[in-house]
């Protein structure tokens, strides 16, 4: 993530190696993504694709089923010239965890590999794989001596999810950890790769008329939404040992959550950045389990309709337990304990098989007092709302109060929008371009370090021991289509608060 730069830089020339290349992420976005930086010239002049395959895969093969799925998945249209000059770069690799000759193997094909084009030695290796395969992998990496930095640098990339629950988490991390160094390892999570969650620091730190007013002398409380329309689909194994809490809050929506209240760093470069993300991660007040059970919400869908598309119950869905406890929607009210924002509660909200598809981040400002302007109902006055749009309209909102033109004073509430779309001409983007060429870069100003992800965890973990212990008693059920269990508004009307309309 360059700062203060007309031109982006280019990547020191490198192994771009993909564990995982046959797989759904790789196609959809990985190589739509590296095409976007081919695209833009952003990718090295000396450069080397290498995909990791099982035994079976051909160099041809692979192409072959790599351009399919860039022209079904580009976010732009496909050049011939362009993807020709990609997908030239690429030499199919087998090897499995399973068979550590094989790495003793890749390890010697890798050399020559980078020998004949050049490219220095610089290394870095993409997990798009199932999170199981992240520590065999990186095992035999280790062991074969591919991670060591000898005169090049080597970079680890690593999906989401980070771990399962704060034990699982800090047993990866201490793993990783002693075959390579923190600054070498990317925990990614493409939600940061977004215009609009990045454009918070800018919006927060480069405009005089907020940062003044950040803070719990301001701000009544902060809402945190990502709802999606879609079911679990044909995920229903996966989903059914993860549930909405593991799958979104510790990663996308803590994500939102610390930029948008972590203190300003002493400068912007990635330690400054990743601390102070740390640390405000690292005061969200902890919960006892009853206060756990109070402060949440969890639902699963049943059957509904969105749009054109019949939504199945979430039990009947195949490989779901008959009788499963996995929550689809959740819901939680936290308090960071600090000087900022004691007092302000933040509520985050998440779920599948919604009416709205939208992720946003909404900040209700405190209520200016009201009795000089008597003649209005109540109901015309607008709350005061800074809505920070992430997807699908990026943008921001500011909703506030204003005359209505006439003699008599007159209040209506009004919103003043502004849209990427309306400013920006930019191409469309799948999300990883940023990331991608910040890994190859070595900007690590956007991925999570050791620290955060385990304090993410313990935030959560709560939440996770309690519902455990209560079963199937608590959970919710919602219809497919709708805002979620009606119990969610509940989480805010106790307060005397509501949740913003997203409709």
């Amino acid at each position: 993530m360059a700062v203060g730069q007309t031109t982006q830089k280019k990547p020191d020339p490198c192994s771009f190696v993909i564990f995982g290349v046959t797989g759904d992420l790789t196609h959809r976005l990985v190589v739509p993504a590296l095409y976007n930086l081919a695209a833009s010239d952003l990718l090295p002049d000396r450069f080397c694709l290498v995909g990791v395959a099982r035994k079976g895969m051909t160099n041809d093969r692979l192409r072959d089923s790599l351009m399919k799925g860039l022209r079904q998945f580009a976010t732009r249209p496909v050049e011939d010239a362009i993807s020709r000059r990609l997908l030239d770069c690429l030499t199919c690799i087998e090897a499995d965890p399973k068979d550590p000759a094989s790495f003793d193997a890749m390890s010697k094909q890798l050399g020559e590999l980078e020998a004949a084009r050049n490219t220095g030695g610089n290394r870095l290796f993409y997990l798009a794989t199932p999170p199981n395969a992240f520590l065999p992998i990186s095992r035999e990496l280790g062991r074969t001596g591919m991670l060591a930095e000898n005169g090049a640098w080597r970079r680890l990339v690593v999906e989401k999810p980070f771990g399962t629950d704060l034990a699982s988490a800090k047993a990866l991390n201490g793993e990783l950890l002693k075959l390579v160094d923190e600054h070498e390892i990317y925990r990614i999570d493409h939600y940061l790769g977004k215009e609009t969650v990045q454009n918070i620091l800018v919006l927060r730190f480069a405009n005089g008329m907020f940062e003044p007013i950040w803070n719990r002398n301001h701000i009544d409380h902060v809402q945190i939404t990502v709802n999606e329309q879609l079911g679990v689909g044909h995920r229903g194994s996966f989903y059914d040992q993860t549930g909405a809490l593991r799958d979104m809050v510790p990663n996308h929506l803590f994500q939102l959550l610390s930029l948008v209240a972590m203190e300003p760093p002493i400068r912007f470069d990635a330690h400054s950045v990743r601390g102070e993300k740390a640390d405000v991660l690292a005061a969200i007040q902890p919960q006892s389990e009853a206060e756990a059970l109070r402060n949440s919400v969890r639902g699963q869908y049943l059957a509904g309709r969105i749009g054109g598309a019949e939504i199945a119950d979430y039990r009947k869905i195949e490989d779901v337990a008959a009788g499963s406890t996995t929550e689809t929607y959740v819901a939680l009210k936290l308090i960071i304990d600090n000087w900022r924002w004691a007092g302000v509660p933040f509520y985050l909200r998440t779920g599948k098989a919604l009416g709205v598809k939208r992720t946003e981040v909404a900040i209700k400002f405190k209520q200016a007092p009201f009795a000089m302007f008597n003649c209005t109902p109540v109901e015309r006055l607008a709350q005061n709302y800074l809505v920070i749009g992430v997807a699908p309209n990026e943008g921001i909102a500011l909703q506030f109060n204003t005359k209505v033109p006439g003699p008599s004073i007159l209040i209506d509430g009004v919103e003043m929008k502004f849209r990427y779309k309306d400013y920006f001409k930019a191409e469309p983007s799948t999300g990883y371009e940023t990331l991608i060429h910040d890994c190859m870069t070595g900007d690590n100003i956007l991925f999570q370090r050791a620290d955060s992800v385990e304090a993410g965890w313990k935030a959560v973990q709560p939440f996770l021991d309690a519902w455990k212990k209560a079963g199937a008693e608590g959970l919710q059920t919602y219809k497919a289509g709708s805002e979620g269990p009606q119990e969610a508004n509940e989480l805010l009307t106790r307060d005397g608060r509501s949740w913003r309309k997203l409709g």
